[in-house]
């Protein structure tokens, strides 16, 4: 199929509660402006230069998240643009990330980065960690970026049973924090609004879907396999 028709199929597949995010990383600008015609303008990318490189020469209209993991020594070249950051995870970062958007004169939203994995190379807070940043006074100072929600990267594994047990993990810290967001009733007015579920690839977006995710990340299925 084509990738106009790749796209649609699994558009018309997604609950209505799903974003999905079409990820760009190594594809030519050709093919991202293909599914960009088809009347999808949502996009990510997994390193800043490409983002970049990307952002200048497409329509502005475009929605771009970063998905990828960021240094905070490269924040300053996507801050004026960037829609959703979602991979965040540390304290350092967010605060990176709240001067550059500040320079900016932006609020950016960002995902905290849980890690669920069984794998060493993925990247993430563990569930204490976020939710003592959740709480913190130091993410309370930041006034120019807003934690909306939480990404997490399940194991690269053809075990199904497993996938699922770590996107539930996920799910359930999800709603835990969802609660305690409502004991913190001064937060919700600038930098903490958790309403998005960044779960699910390629590989494994269904059973992401079937465990909560509200956002999925798909590259090869609509594009083809990289070069």
């Amino acid at each position: 199929m084509s990738i106009k028709d790749n796209l649609h199929k699994i558009k018309f597949a997604l609950p209505p509660q799903v974003t999905l995010i079409a990820v760009t990383k190594t594809h030519p600008v050709e093919k991202v402006k293909e599914v960009y015609a088809a009347g999808h303008k949502i996009f990510g990318e997994n390193k800043v230069q490409e983002m970049v490189d990307k952002y200048e020469v497409l329509p502005k209209d475009i929605e771009w998240h970063l998905i990828g993991h960021l240094q905070s020594n490269k924040v300053k070249y996507i801050a004026p643009f960037v829609s959703l950051i979602h991979s965040v995870d540390s304290l350092k970062l967010l605060q990176e990330i709240n001067k550059q958007a500040s320079k900016s004169n932006r609020v950016i939203n960002c995902l905290l980065q849980i890690y669920i994995a069984k794998e060493e190379t993925k990247f993430g807070l563990d569930f204490q960690e976020a939710e003592q940043l959740i709480a913190s006074a130091e993410l309370k100072a930041l006034k120019n970026i807003k934690i909306v929600g939480f990404m997490g990267m399940a194991t690269n594994t053809d075990k199904k049973e497993q996938i699922s047990l770590e996107f539930q993990s996920l799910q359930r810290f999800y709603d835990k924090c969802r609660q305690l967001e409502t004991c913190l009733p001064d937060r919700q007015a600038f930098n903490l609004k958790l309403e998005i579920l960044s779960m699910g690839m390629s590989s494994d977006y269904q059973l992401a879907i079937e465990n909560g995710s509200t956002m999925i990340r798909v590259g090869s299925s609509i594009f083809g396999e990289r070069g």
